[in-house]
């Protein structure tokens, strides 16, 4: 059933993203030198590595900055991010082309968010959990906090999921996500300055 809903919303929701998505693949292409997509290998189900895809936001060869924690450095006035990466970013635009993840059966669209490979170092037993599960485009940490709550909650939140899983749960989770996107809620947390 789960897998049946990703595919119908991805084929529904494709032809309507796709103008949308050649726009801000043109607004990256234009204003910023590089490719239009960035890929980077993430953790899936069972710690199946997939190349997750999203709208370049940053400048080439960006450092990998990272919080104490382990977790990614996302910040309001983070340098690296390009003036179209930050709309993007807030507007969550950048996303869009995780559907064609969720198409190819790598992610779904509910689920916990995919972690970079090498983060997987810092998990306790029990956050590993969350790769029972395929990873989401959003989840109960993005309606939860998102980036104003901490690497440990956001997991903490994952691995709930993984305990409370349903169709109706799956549900709730899409319908609390579009007031999140559409008002950019909790887009960045500022607990480590590059």
């Amino acid at each position: 059933m789960k897998r049946m809903m990703d595919i119908a919303v991805c084929l529904a929701a494709l032809p309507l993203a796709g103008p949308l998505l050649l726009l801000a693949a043109l607004a990256v292409k234009l204003t910023s030198p590089g490719p239009v997509l960035f890929t980077q290998w993430r953790l899936g189900r069972d710690g199946v590595r997939f190349r997750l895809l999203k709208l370049r936001s940053m400048a080439v060869d960006a450092p990998d900055l990272r919080n104490p924690d382990g977790s990614a450095f996302s910040g309001d006035r983070d340098p690296r991010v390009t003036p179209v990466g930050r709309f993007l970013r807030r507007t969550s635009l950048d996303e869009l082309p995780q559907l064609l993840n969720v198409l190819r059966g790598e992610m779904s669209l509910v689920g916990p968010r995919p972690d970079q490979v090498d983060q997987l170092r810092f998990y306790t037993p029990a956050e590993r959990r969350k790769l029972l599960v395929q990873p989401g485009l959003t989840g109960l940490a993005q309606i939860g906090g998102r980036n104003t709550i901490s690497w440990t909650e956001r997991k903490a939140l994952d691995v709930e999921y993984v305990d409370r899983q349903s169709f109706r749960l799956d549900c709730a989770i899409l319908w609390r996500t579009i007031p999140c996107v559409l008002f950019g809620k909790n887009l960045n947390t500022s607990s480590c300055e590059p």
